[in-house]
């Protein structure tokens, strides 16, 4: 995955270069501002720019929203220690496919990532909760139609990743395979008509089908 990092601290940027480098990333540009990360993605085209909110001149939420409007093929993750619900929803509005906070491990830091190669989003387990309760404010304000029950072990298996489980932890949980784990939440996506894990549990939670985490 090739990736341009933005922050405004030089120490900050190396380190996580390096960080991304050391676990098989190409980090194809740094950039210390908003301005030079949309000007990195339009002339590299990244397939993600991992970026600060705070940042002089033009922000990182600024920054988010532009390359979107002109390349929304380029993945976009916040990587900040803001934990204010503004910026969260402002970013996840924006179409940012993660939230990452800069107090987090480098292992859970990892983890994250390698998500993004499998079509779901990049989220710190701290602002879980935060997404959910804004998705089913969203849902119970604009009902959705009932949706297919899933299945005994599809209930179970939403109930692990509404504890923040990445796949390899959920599949040791169940005793089956990485691939079993991805087919079973290939199909509750399907069935409840959403596009990422957070929604899935957001829907989940919201039809009744497993308790809050």
């Amino acid at each position: 995955m090739r990736v341009v990092v933005a922050d405004d601290h030089a120490l900050v940027r190396d380190g996580i270069s390096s960080l991304l480098e050391a676990a098989g990333f190409n980090v194809v540009a740094q950039a210390s501002d908003g301005f030079e990360a949309v000007i990195a993605a339009m002339n590299l085209e990244p397939d993600l720019v991992l970026m600060d909110i705070s940042m002089p001149g033009m922000d990182g939420l600024e920054a988010l929203r532009k390359i979107k409007a002109e390349y929304p093929q380029i993945k976009v993750v916040m990587l900040t220690v803001s934990e204010d619900d503004q910026d969260l929803f402002e970013a996840l509005r924006a179409g940012a496919q993660g939230y990452l906070l800069k107090s987090m491990d480098a292992s859970s830091f990892l983890m994250n990532l390698e998500q993004l190669k499998e079509g779901d989003m990049a989220v710190d387990p701290k602002v879980v909760n935060k997404i959910v309760g804004g998705y089913i404010e969203l849902a119970q304000s604009n009902p959705a139609p009932e949706k297919e029950i899933l299945t005994p072990r599809e209930i179970e298996l939403i109930g692990l990743v509404a504890e923040g489980l990445p796949n390899k932890a959920i599949a040791q949980r169940l005793s089956v395979s990485e691939n079993t784990v991805k087919y079973h939440i290939r199909q509750i996506l399907n069935k409840l008509g959403v596009q990422n894990r957070t929604e899935a549990v957001t829907s989940a939670l919201r039809l009744g089908l497993i308790d809050p985490p």
